[in-house]
């Protein structure tokens, strides 16, 4: 044989692969530029840190015009801050970012390795959907991404980063990850596109208000994060990855931290941002950034269901989930959606070994018919199931109020919280006072009206009276519903120190994972 001859033949054989290579490179950023995003491998350079990418089937399926049979997707894994991920990109310069059999074995392919390694994965999709051409081979693809989705939930993180149109059953592929990023021009997700819908219901609606990213971040819930354009998305995803282990047994992630003066003193002011009076509203994520580390904390989806604040923070350098309620949006009432988001994130975080903070002041459940027939019962009945299956360490603090069931599915003691602590003058009962007097207090209201008494004297002495018996934090103390009652100022350091004592917190399971993260 030849050695010398082969030698030559190889190296233009690569050179001739790399001349394919460079060519699609150069369509693909003309395509993708002239609509206002980057090419697949931009992406991948974008979120990654530098030179860490290394590619894997890179020329999977063989030779074609446009490059090869696979070049709809780019699979590989780099780090991002350091930390291995894998990551895959979609490449709609190429046959539309379609799946077809290569494209779908390669991102199977990356699946089966991130999950043999244990370390997270990020898609990027922008494509056309199932490659018509290859028809039901294509479709199944999308099966077996779904079930190694599945198989991946709760083991490791997964993150979705919409930056282009997902359409038909290729939307559940992000649907079924952790956490969903959309780019406010460019990312679309619908089942059904307009002209099917067009054509069968007789409905005239865009791309954006059938599937655009703020239909989907307002209002249906399906995203987590409404990006500006597509560096906001990659910078949000790698600031999200921060703040997540690797996988469910990896380590709780920990940085180095000494208070701050500044941390030290919003600690301290704590007080001066919460009005008094129960009626009054404040924003409740003006108190987080006044307890958690630096003052940063990071929001997941902020503009859904805003009624309940969820995200993920540092305190004394280890990462936390906080959920509270808001305020300053329905009272900080919860309804079907505030329960299914706060649900879902206390679900994930249980899943990934990170501690969870409840700041509580909540009235109660949103009233009214509107919520009954949308099932507050059943939707409502997610959060609960979240905080009582949680082994994770549960940190609750009641603000100013919590009243009637609210109050329990709060992270409360009876649900599974480690360490409950309240406010003075923090109100807990069944009913706020005045909404108990109006009942118990009928036939005394009615007879001081019939004796030509002031009513509303004897009302406020019953509420006053109900009040001292009923709705003092200091009898939640002496039930063991509470474990002490601290002062605002205190509020960070009593949190902290909770969290100190549950690192060793024993959450040992069996088999591969806790629990996966179903979406809710």
């Amino acid at each position: 044989m030849d050695l010398t001859a082969h030698r030559v033949h190889r190296d233009d054989f690569a050179a001739y692969q790399e001349g394919l290579s460079a060519l699609a490179r150069e369509k693909a950023e003309v395509r993708q530029h002239s609509v206002g995003k980057l090419t697949a491998r931009e992406r991948i350079a974008e979120l990654l840190d530098d030179g860490s990418f290394t590619e894997i089937g890179q020329f999977a399926g063989g030779n074609m015009a446009e490059g090869y049979t696979g070049a709809g997707v780019i699979t590989g894994f780099g780090t991002v801050s350091g930390d291995t991920v894998a990551v895959y990109a979609q490449d709609f310069s190429i046959r539309g970012g379609t799946l077809g059999k290569v494209e779908g074995d390669k991102i199977i392919a990356l699946m089966d390795k991130a999950l043999e390694l244990r370390i997270p994965v990020v898609a990027m999709l922008d494509s056309g959907g199932a490659r018509i051409q290859e028809g039901v081979i294509a479709l199944s693809q999308y099966g077996r991404i779904f079930k190694k989705t599945c198989e991946a939930s709760g083991v490791i993180p997964q993150v979705s980063v919409i930056l282009g149109p997902c359409a038909g059953g290729a939307v559940y592929c992000p649907a079924l990850t952790d956490f969903i990023v959309m780019t406010r021009d460019n990312s679309h997700m619908f089942v059904t596109g307009p002209d099917v819908v067009r054509a069968t219901t007789g409905e005239d609606v865009s791309f954006e208000d059938l599937g655009g990213a703020v239909v989907h971040n307002f209002q249906s819930g399906v995203a987590h994060y409404l990006a500006d354009d597509e560096a906001d998305a990659l910078d949000y995803t790698r600031t999200l990855l921060t703040y997540l282990p690797a996988n469910c047994d990896g380590a709780a992630r920990r940085w180095d931290y000494r208070e701050s003066p500044e941390d030290a003193a919003n600690a301290a002011a704590l007080s001066s941002l919460v009005p008094e009076s129960s009626k009054q509203p404040y924003d409740m994520t003006d108190v987080i950034r006044s307890i958690v580390d630096y003052g940063e904390f990071v929001q997941v989806q902020e503009l859904f269901a805003p009624s309940i604040v969820v995200g993920f923070a540092c305190m004394d350098g280890e990462s936390v989930g906080i959920v509270a309620n808001q305020p300053l949006c329905e009272a900080g009432t919860l309804d079907v959606d505030a329960s299914e988001k706060a649900g879902r994130f206390v679900q994930f975080c249980d899943a990934f070994n990170v501690p969870v903070v409840t700041l509580v002041d909540v009235p109660g459940y949103r009233p009214g018919t509107e919520q009954e027939q949308a099932g507050i019962i059943r939707r409502g009945a997610k959060l609960i199931w979240s905080y009582a299956n949680a082994t994770v360490p549960l940190v609750t603090v009641v603000l100013r109020k919590a009243y009637g069931g609210a109050y329990i599915v709060m992270g409360s003691k009876s649900l599974g919280g480690d360490f409950n602590f309240a406010w003075p003058g923090a109100e807990i009962a069944v009913l706020g006072a005045e909404g108990a007097v109006a009942i118990t207090g009928r036939r005394e209201l009615k007879a001081a009206a019939e004796e030509g008494r002031d009513v509303d004297e004897v009302k406020s002495q019953l509420v006053e009276e109900y009040t001292r018996e009923n709705v003092n934090p200091y009898l939640s103390v002496a039930s063991g519903e509470l474990d002490a009652i601290i002062t605002p100022e205190t509020t960070r350091s009593s949190i902290v120190s909770s969290l100190r004592i549950l690192r060793s917190k024993d959450r040992s399971h069996p088999g591969l994972r806790r629990h996966g993260n179903i979406p809710m």
